[in-house]
């Protein structure tokens, strides 16, 4: 994690504690997971690609502080990524949520709901009538 200009970081926390070599971090258009102390693993997520975001907390992580969020995205690698036991999780979501947007929305990878009017409506309705 080098000269990445990071928006939040946090490591997975034991007690409260982030006494663990797991370590997370959300740029502008990526958001990392780096594990291991002698054997590092990295991994990376983009986020236009993430599809859902949920957060979860059991009775033992709101004692001290923390809670895991899930981040599902189309991503082939790793189409699930938990961020476990990290300190203030919704508004780690909300972050991650607004971040994810953004890139969608830079990408151009909206994708727009189909409206109709209410004349196209009302010419369906009389169709099924005949």
């Amino acid at each position: 994690m080098s000269n990445i200009s990071y928006l939040w970081s946090d490591r997975k926390r034991y007690f409260g504690l982030p006494l663990s070599f797991t370590r997370y971090a959300l740029s502008e258009d990526r958001l990392f997971l780096s594990q291991g102390l002698l054997s590092i693993r990295d991994d990376e997520l983009l986020l236009y690609r993430v599809r859902d975001i949920q957060t979860s907390r059991s009775l033992w992580q709101r004692i001290f502080g923390v809670g895991t969020v899930t981040v599902l995205s189309s991503d082939k690698s790793s189409p699930t990524l938990v961020l476990k036991n990290i300190k203030d999780p919704l508004a780690v979501k909300e972050q991650l949520h607004t971040q994810v947007e953004e890139m969608k929305i830079r990408r151009r990878m909206r994708v727009g709901e189909i409206m109709t009017s209410s004349a196209d409506d009302d010419e369906e309705m009389d169709d099924e009538r005949v």
